[in-house]
């Protein structure tokens, strides 16, 4: 089956030349790629005029009713149905797209994916995932970033085994390391889901996954874990820690190469390490959350992304169709210990 991706032109902050040149992007390296452009027809018509590679293979739905930055998920629930985000999820839902990608809203876009696609049977509430950089090759999955402030042992668990889904897709891994988000790394260290958590995950042998314990937030990007789990309070907190620290590094290199003019030679001397760093720091290399646990596939794009990010989250869309991720969690999830997860008792 060709991925259909469903794309809200109308969200992020770039407008629609720079999520279309994204699209486009996305499709010029992968030619199976077919697209439901969601928007203003001809904003997203003069922006085709210049991809004829992707205007042969996108069908436009328009409508200029658009959700806002501002606009709270009640507000956005209310205009969903015509607002080219809702629009997007909703042609998931009715199968005319395989999955939706937005740079929008993300409150709103998780408020209308769960009320269009409804969580899995077997969880109790979906997570935002998305993947960081480490020291390795292959990326770190972290969830929950801000679905879910407060969670239980049980959502920490069911976050265990979508992440572990996600991870095994993108890098073939057969056990995942799985390690949670904790203060320390000893076993009595805390709040009592965290450690229930563990117990649990410690428990299932039947699960494709390696639980390895407790991680500290400063260990996150070194590579030790494939998957991150914690609440979305916890979790929010130390994405924006990371994501800021590593925009102090840029810019603290920016600013001592330009110094001087021997720093401005230091800098040529040493321009491919200082690419490379950047290159990696790059959050648009890494673009791309995705709503885990829904009854279909909903991306989440960054708000500042340019072509490159869009691009990277629309392939991330694809790839977990391609690989049927709510189907993975759907036969992960029956493999606790022969029971269920998300059953209460």
């Amino acid at each position: 089956m060709k991925p259909r991706i469903a794309i809200d032109a109308m969200g992020g902050d770039e407008g629609v030349p720079v999520t279309i040149a994204g699209a486009a992007l996305a499709r010029h390296r992968h030619d199976s790629f077919q697209f439901l452009l969601v928007g203003d027809e001809g904003e997203i018509k003069a922006a085709l005029e210049k991809h004829p590679n992707l205007r042969a293979v996108s069908e436009i739905l328009h409508t200029d009713k658009v959700v806002s930055g501002d606009d709270k998920p009640s507000q956005a629930l209310r205009k969903s149905r015509g607002s080219s985000m809702g629009l997007a999820i909703n042609a998931v839902k009715a199968g005319d797209a395989s999955a939706a990608v937005s740079a929008g809203n993300t409150g709103a876009l998780m408020a209308m994916a769960k009320l269009a696609l409804r969580t899995m049977a077997g969880i109790d509430r979906p997570a935002l995932a998305a993947l960081l950089p480490t020291l390795r090759e292959s990326d770190v999955v972290m969830l929950d970033l801000g679905a879910n402030t407060e969670c239980d042992a049980r959502n920490l668990v069911q976050f265990a085994v979508m992440g572990a889904a996600y991870s095994r897709i993108l890098y073939g891994f057969d056990q995942p390391k799985v390690q949670l988000l904790n203060i320390g790394t000893e076993e009595q260290k805390g709040t009592e889901s965290l450690r229930e958590a563990a117990q649990h995950l410690r428990d299932s042998d039947g699960l494709p996954l390696d639980f390895d314990g407790f991680v500290e937030a400063d260990k996150i990007n070194r590579g030790n874990s494939d998957v991150v789990v914690c609440d979305g309070f916890s979790g929010n907190i130390a994405l924006k820690a990371i994501e800021g620290s590593a925009r102090f590094v840029t810019d603290l290199l920016r600013n001592a190469f330009t110094s001087s003019l021997r720093s401005k030679i230091g800098f040529l001397v040493s321009r491919p390490a200082t690419e490379l760093l950047q290159h990696h720091l790059d959050p648009n290399n890494h673009n791309g959350a995705v709503f885990m646990g829904l009854n279909g596939v909903v991306v989440k794009s960054h708000g500042s992304a340019d072509e490159k990010g869009v691009a990277n989250a629309v392939e991330v869309a694809a790839r977990l169709v391609e690989e049927d991720i709510t189907a993975r969690i759907r036969d992960d999830l029956a493999r606790v210990d022969g029971q269920e997860i998300g059953a209460k008792g």
